[in-house]
């Protein structure tokens, strides 16, 4: 079984750092043997000091190329915070549920379009663990003016808790 973070780098992508949080909130919260991850920002971690690189309305001043971009950064986010948590992210058992706020115009139809990529992406990674439950809602706007917020569910391997 190829861990992971190769898998990453044979798709040409590499976790970013972990990003810290953005208000008084937990990153992550382990309940039993679920993860819930709080809602990622498409935020680069690698500038200093951290920034927003995707803003903006979808069907304004963002594509939804651009959307997919963003959904791509927040799940690679949410990635390096599982990896920092556990050690590897090879401990996770299942993709449970992904949930995608896209920053859009009233008559935006196309959230899944927008979240796509990044559902491909944690099939890729994971393989029939990958496969998760799924809801994209549109929404007038989101903390920092950011294209997309997404939140997981992940589960862990039993043999880690």
């Amino acid at each position: 079984m190829i861990p992971i973070t190769e898998k990453l780098l044979t798709l040409g992508l590499a976790l970013p750092p972990p990003p810290k949080p953005a208000g008084a909130y937990l990153p992550i919260v382990q309940v039993n043997d679920l993860i819930f991850i709080s809602g990622q920002i498409p935020l680069d971690t690698n500038s200093n000091p951290p920034i927003v690189k995707y803003k903006g309305k979808i069907g304004l001043d963002a594509t939804i190329e651009k959307g997919q971009e963003a959904a791509i950064l927040c799940t690679l986010n949410a990635l390096a915070l599982l990896k920092e948590y556990l050690g590897s992210l090879d401990n996770i058992n299942k993709i449970v549920k992904v949930s995608a706020y896209i920053n859009a115009i009233d008559s935006f139809t196309d959230h899944p379009q927008v979240i796509n990529p990044a559902s491909n992406l944690l099939e890729k990674l994971f393989n029939e663990k990958g496969k998760h439950s799924r809801v994209s809602i549109g929404v007038a706007s989101l903390p920092l003016n950011s294209t997309i917020e997404i939140e997981f569910i992940i589960e862990l391997n039993h043999k880690v808790l």
